[in-house]
């Protein structure tokens, strides 16, 4: 029996998978994750570390890493990529002038080899918010057809009203299942 096959029946006894928030600074990675897990929102700041949130979820269990995007900080997002099921890539649609850096810093995940077949996805987070790009334009903008690497999605949201974000989670999360687990 193969090193992956134990791998598997192991994380499938646990029903146990590990997600992580990334994005630049200010896109709702913080937000979004407390919105999910029903904490208080209105007083969020800037993320200096690292929150960790374990969630259960349609049978699941979530480790959720919520990790700084600060410029600063982004050298270090290195440092959480073992064992990841899941990235969910925060974006802020209604700042457009970060729009490059963003699909820059996407661009240098997705070439990760931790990362490889990891499920990917985008949450066009502040959807509420007005100028706030579309769908469309930022899966244009971020050049999402061109990921052959990793399943993906991308999912308007916006981590003050709420909106999308199960839909984001149920998604993130069955693709996850479908890959790992076995289902019976």
């Amino acid at each position: 029996m193969g090193f992956l096959t134990v791998l598997k029946k192991m994380k499938q006894k646990e029903k146990e998978m590990r997600i992580l928030l990334l994005g630049l600074d200010n896109a709702g990675k913080t937000t979004i994750l407390k919105r999910f897990n029903g904490e208080p929102i209105n007083t969020i700041s800037p993320t200096l570390g690292f929150n960790i949130k374990t969630l259960e979820h349609n049978g699941f269990k979530l480790n959720m890493w919520d990790v700084g995007g600060q410029k600063s900080l982004r050298s270090y997002w290195r440092n959480y990529f073992e064992c990841t099921d899941g990235l969910i890539w925060v974006v802020d649609s209604a700042d457009k002038r970060r729009l490059e850096d963003c699909k820059a810093e996407l661009n240098t995940l997705l070439k990760e080899e931790r990362l490889a077949g990891a499920t990917l996805l985008v949450f066009a987070n502040k959807q509420d918010l007005p100028g706030a790009l579309g769908l469309d334009e930022l899966r244009s903008v971020l050049e999402l057809d061109d990921i052959k690497t990793h399943h993906w999605r991308i999912i308007s949201c916006s981590a003050v009203t709420g909106e999308n974000l199960l839909a984001g989670m149920d998604w993130v999360v069955s693709d996850i299942a479908a890959r790992i687990f076995t289902l019976d």
